[in-house]
């Protein structure tokens, strides 16, 4: 079993940052790749940002230019920094990782951008 635990949610204006972490634990093995995505209210999950288990990343759009995925490996941690953060990112934001064929998922963490 894989566990994930996001954190760093929260309440911001728009224009400020925020930075989202999510632990790995229990059989993860060698390094999984690893990503964020967000579910907005009313929407379905949509993928932001993605990390191979080298180190390679990918964007969504909306995250081109504002949002930055990263890992400490040893620590078996994501990280997604968001800046210029914009009402239309307001989401519960999860993390999940492909470990032998399966994807695991966290509970996610909700975060909310005020005008």
């Amino acid at each position: 079993q894989v566990q994930l635990v996001e954190s760093g949610g929260g309440l911001v204006q728009a224009g400020e940052s925020l930075r989202l972490s999510c632990v790995a634990s229990g059989s993860i093995g060698s390094v999984p790749p690893m990503g964020w995505y967000r579910q907005a209210p009313g929407t379905q999950r949509a993928f932001v940002a993605g990390i191979t288990s080298t180190g390679s990343t990918n964007y969504a759009e909306i995250a081109k230019g504002r949002f930055t995925i990263s890992r400490n490996s040893a620590r078996n941690t994501i990280y997604l920094q968001m800046n210029s953060l914009k009402p239309d990112d307001t989401a519960v934001y999860s993390c999940a990782a492909t470990v032998r064929g399966i994807t695991y998922w966290g509970t996610g963490t909700p975060v909310t951008v005020s005008s």
